[in-house]
């Protein structure tokens, strides 16, 4: 059992410099945009907006090993990359550069203490965060997570980045071993106390598996499946950032 949770959850070692965004994996198509009903552009991303404009935009991506696939192309279809990509392809002339900070096996608290060194070398104008699957599976108490969530906010904020939330990934071969719902609706409320875009994955991977899109109860270990997932995760995310920069865009007087 240990073993497919660690394949589920793919905790691999950390990587700081990400490279050039491959072409697109072959992804779900209709059945992948099936969940952008699930996506809320409820807050504005404004140092975002200001760094498209700048046509510069630094994205960190902070997170624990299920930022990350194996295999010799693993970098290139994880989602940070393939947010990338999105990216490069939504915003024509405008330099995109997406470090990360990834390492397995760390809590939010771990991530929250390591953000301001992570913030300084790469100076970004957006922090993606995923987190709280390690805080499950090593039982954290909920409000500790809700404390590190507000104090990586403000660490974020203070170097100025503006910050998204990526919540746990939804697996039904794991629900019943780990309290992923509570951290997902903690994080969920930290998100709208502090006005931050959240990804709701869980609730997204839950929608895919329950419609059939993906088999989230596979046991396979073939990488197709977690390759096409990935690239959704990875567009969706891309989506849910430029919405959130249009509501952060300053008003002009012919915008009016």
């Amino acid at each position: 059992m240990m073993r497919r949770l660690t394949f589920v959850l793919a905790l691999l070692a950390p990587v700081t410099l990400w490279p050039a965004s491959a072409e697109p994996v072959a992804d779900a198509g209709a059945d992948c945009r099936s969940a952008e009903a699930h996506i809320e552009h409820n807050f504005p991303l404004q140092k975002v907006a200001r760094a498209i404009a700048a046509k510069h935009l630094s994205v960190l991506v902070v997170g624990a090993g299920s930022s990350l696939l194996p295999g010799t192309n693993g970098a290139s279809n994880a989602y940070p990359a393939r947010l990338q990509f999105a990216l490069q392809q939504k915003l024509p002339g405008v330099d995109v550069k997406l470090s990360i900070d990834v390492k397995a096996k760390r809590t939010a608290k771990e991530m929250m203490k390591a953000m301001a060194a992570a913030l300084a070398a790469n100076k970004p104008s957006l922090v993606v965060w995923q987190t709280g699957t390690v805080d499950a599976m090593q039982g954290i108490d909920p409000d500790q997570f809700s404390q590190a969530l507000d104090k990586g906010i403000g660490i974020a904020r203070s170097a100025g980045a503006d910050v998204v939330f990526i919540n746990p990934q939804y697996s039904p071969r794991t629900e019943s071993m780990i309290a992923l719902g509570t951290y997902a609706e903690n994080m969920r409320w930290v998100a709208l106390q502090q006005d931050v875009p959240l990804f709701d994955r869980f609730s997204i991977m839950k929608l895919w598996s329950d419609n059939g899109t993906f088999d989230l109860n596979s046991a396979t270990k073939k990488l197709d499946m977690a390759e096409r997932v990935h690239d959704c995760i990875g567009r969706l995310v891309a989506d849910l950032v430029l919405e959130s920069a249009k509501i952060g865009a300053p008003q002009t007087d012919g915008g009016r």
